[in-house]
């Protein structure tokens, strides 16, 4: 099998193990903790960069990794978005609740205007699970609002039109085609540092042999020796020239010209 198409095979190989890794960390991801989670990402991504540079032949494949792995990452991450709204949609009720009382919310980090809307029904009875999320002044207390509630109370409630199942699938596609793509460009990188090795090889080989035969060969009677160029394809007579005046010889004839004097 030629090393090209052990090259394809591995990157279809690795791409695969890429694409298995974000289905099994989604899964992963709803019954597992942080303290299982954080180390098999971070195998995942030793492993990655050790197949990465095998395949790429230079030290980009760590980088490469590092880009795979996060873009994994990313999309894990919205995939589990996208099973809650998709859960909310299937499962959830519409009903008509009263905002009870609002805070901000705890853990809204950058976003300073987050706050939490605790709801009740109109019996009075206050729903269950975690409280609506909005924008900081999106409802008021004692204002009435239409909501696609968790009958379990596991899943936080959502203004009707706001799970956006159809844009996070979409996210999660688009993420694990970059993690793809990274492959691919890997493995063209792969590609182009193999040629130029062999290339540099296939020279250095070349200089070798032209260097050997002008230091052995016998000179004619005019004290000349003569290389055919024809054995020496990917050496320019700049080179041979170079090469010749190293060991002493000096060109017989015109420019150009493949025939050395001692």
């Amino acid at each position: 099998m030629s090393r090209g198409r052990l090259r394809i095979l591995s990157a279809i190989g690795i791409g695969c193990y890429a694409l298995a890794a974000i289905v099994g960390f989604f899964l992963l991801a709803d019954h597992q903790g942080y303290g299982l989670l954080v180390p098999l990402w971070i195998a995942h991504g030793v492993l990655l960069a050790l197949l990465l540079t095998k395949l790429c032949a230079d030290e980009t494949g760590v980088t490469a990794a590092l880009l795979v792995v996060g873009a994994s990452l990313v999309a894990v991450y919205i995939a589990d978005l996208a099973r809650d709204d998709l859960t909310l949609e299937r499962r959830g009720e519409r009903i008509t609740a009263t905002v009870v009382r609002d805070w901000p919310a705890p853990d809204r980090g950058r976003e300073a205007d987050t706050y939490d809307y605790a709801l009740a029904r109109r019996d009075g009875t206050r729903l269950p699970g975690p409280a609506l999320r909005a924008g900081s002044g999106s409802f008021a207390v004692g204002q009435s609002v239409t909501v696609l509630a968790d009958p379990e109370g596991v899943l936080r409630p959502r203004i009707p039109g706001d799970a956006h199942a159809t844009g996070h699938v979409l996210g999660v596609g688009a993420f694990a085609l970059m993690a793809l793509g990274v492959v691919a460009a890997t493995t063209r990188r792969g590609a182009v540092v193999a040629r130029r090795r062999e290339e540099r090889a296939r020279v250095a080989d070349q200089e070798h042999t032209l260097r050997e035969a002008l230091r052995t060969a016998s000179a004619d009677d005019h004290g000349v020796i003569e290389v055919h160029p024809a054995h020496y394809p990917d050496v320019s007579h700049r080179r041979a020239a170079g090469i010749a005046g190293e060991l002493g010889l000096a060109p017989a004839d015109e420019p150009g010209s493949w025939r050395f004097r001692r």
